[in-house]
């Protein structure tokens, strides 16, 4: 994976066109390797100049840009965060926060560490030259969350089977939802479909 897409750019001067450059990226000097390829000319008389034109590569990585990204955001919410990263056997990126006050950064039923996963996800793969997954996770818990889904998932399933009668859950995440139809597919008594719209889709679990 390189470590960012090459950005072209063009300005009056080489200040411009590298500072042009460097915001586009989101990324300081320090961050960035700068390949002058024309370094331009004013012309005689402002006659015949020509614009000054670099190449700019990220010297980060796609996970460090993506710790950065998180980090701007995680600052605003809460103090004293830590971060792990590491690419699972997946191949997906696993960003873990540690630190006091975790809960706040779950949110409810992890509403909030959702809505940062979705955000560095869409940051880094709109500068990524192929598809990044990014997991965020603390404290354990999207283990967590998953074995309640799980739990959830059987037991009423169960119920559904023996009242008959069709049960709609709260709205989930798409990834919480895949947990909940990837649990009771095998069950031959019940089928699970969603319904609604994002961000309050559901599913139900019917009797067949």
């Amino acid at each position: 994976m390189k470590n960012s897409n090459p950005l072209v750019k063009v300005g009056k001067n080489l200040d411009d066109a590298i500072n042009e450059g460097l915001s586009e990226l989101g990324i300081s000097r320090e961050e960035a390797e700068i390949e002058i390829i024309d370094e331009g000319s004013k012309g005689l008389f402002g006659i015949g100049g020509r614009e000054a034109c670099v190449r700019i590569f990220g010297k980060m990585s796609y996970e460090q840009r993506a710790v950065k990204f998180l980090s701007s955001m995680v600052e605003r919410i809460c103090d004293d965060v830590e971060y792990d990263v590491e690419k699972d056997n997946e191949g997906r990126v696993v960003i873990t926060m540690t630190g006091p006050n975790m809960g706040i950064l779950i949110g409810r039923h992890g509403d909030t560490l959702d809505a940062l996963q979705y955000l560095t996800s869409l940051y880094i793969n709109k500068i990524s030259d192929e598809y990044v997954k990014i997991v965020l996770d603390t404290e354990n818990y999207r283990i967590k969350r998953r074995e309640t889904l799980v739990k959830l998932a059987r037991r009423l399933g169960s119920q559904v089977v023996k009242t008959g009668k069709s049960i709609t859950l709260e709205p989930m995440s798409p990834g919480e939802r895949r947990i909940i139809h990837s649990t009771l597919q095998n069950n031959k008594l019940i089928q699970t479909v969603s319904i609604g719209e994002e961000p309050n889709r559901r599913v139900v679990i019917e009797h067949v």
